[in-house]
């Protein structure tokens, strides 16, 4: 038998928490209508001609174990915005990351710029927990979801009012994000299964993407040369975390934003558009 990948673990783990949280659905439901007002986290990632930064908030990872484990979320968003980040990300898993829901409501109270729930998002009963903790967006992972579910995912995403950002790894994730209808497109140089980074890969896969769609640069991000590239590849934003947990928050973010962005070449599109070309 095959060795069960870290992602495959995660995603397992995830399974068995949603079976637990699904005996609250009604309740949650109930909870959206109190929820605060909306932020617009995909306006918020489309400066003119320049890059914006999505500060993120985590603890630890799988691949870089602990990161800042002792660190305190409003104070962390708090120089985040201070520093110029267009959003922030905060980590909610608590198994793997060292992160929970409490941080996000605690970000919300502390900030006044776009949250990003960054979670394993499988189920719909996660929505609507996101919208009701104060979430402005969620990532959904391409390569955990199947097309009908990531169907349903961005249709109740849009009918709460929840930009959705769709991660992406290669050419077969985000060919899947466009089909499905993805307006936001993360492309993370690390392969969540192997915890190996390509930053050159992302950036090529990132200048391919049609214009129609926000792109953004994730993982692999640890210098404004980096920010730079990013931009020069068409990024409309970039997601940054480890590196801005390790060192000095607010100059990290200072030094990431107002890079230029260039327009991008719009090569890709789904596959079903590709065929009817043909």
């Amino acid at each position: 038998m095959a060795k069960q990948t870290i992602l495959e673990e995660i995603l397992r783990t995830k399974r068995d928490e949603i079976t637990s949280l699904a005996l609250f659905s009604k309740a949650l439901e109930a909870q959206v209508v109190k929820a605060p007002p909306l932020r617009g986290f995909e306006v918020a990632l489309q400066r003119p001609s320049e890059v914006s930064v999505i500060a993120e908030f985590k603890r630890r990872s799988p691949s870089a174990g602990d990161i800042n484990p002792y660190a305190q979320v409003a104070g962390q968003a708090s120089v985040y915005e201070a520093g110029g980040a267009a959003a922030i990300s905060i980590l909610t898993d608590e198994t793997y990351f060292g992160g929970s829901l409490e941080d996000l409501r605690s970000a919300r109270e502390a900030v006044g710029v776009p949250l990003l729930r960054k979670d394993f998002i499988l189920d719909t009963v996660q929505l609507y927990e996101a919208r009701a903790a104060g979430a402005d967006a969620i990532l959904l992972i391409s390569r955990a979801l199947t097309d009908n579910r990531m169907r349903e995912l961005l249709d109740l995403s849009s009918e709460l009012g929840l930009a959705a950002l769709v991660e992406a790894h290669d050419e077969s994730d985000i060919d899947k994000a466009l089909e499905c209808g993805a307006r936001l497109i993360g492309v993370n140089a690390r392969d969540l299964a192997s915890f190996k980074v390509d930053f050159e890969q992302a950036l090529r896969l990132i200048e391919s993407l049609p214009s129609s769609v926000v792109a953004v640069a994730e993982s692999g991000i640890g210098s404004p040369e980096d920010a730079v590239a990013a931009g020069s590849a068409g990024a409309d934003a970039i997601l940054v975390g480890g590196w801005l947990m390790k060192g000095d928050p607010q100059s990290g973010v200072e030094s990431l934003v107002g890079h230029p962005r260039r327009p991008r070449s719009g090569e890709m599109e789904p596959s079903a558009l590709r065929n009817d070309t043909v």
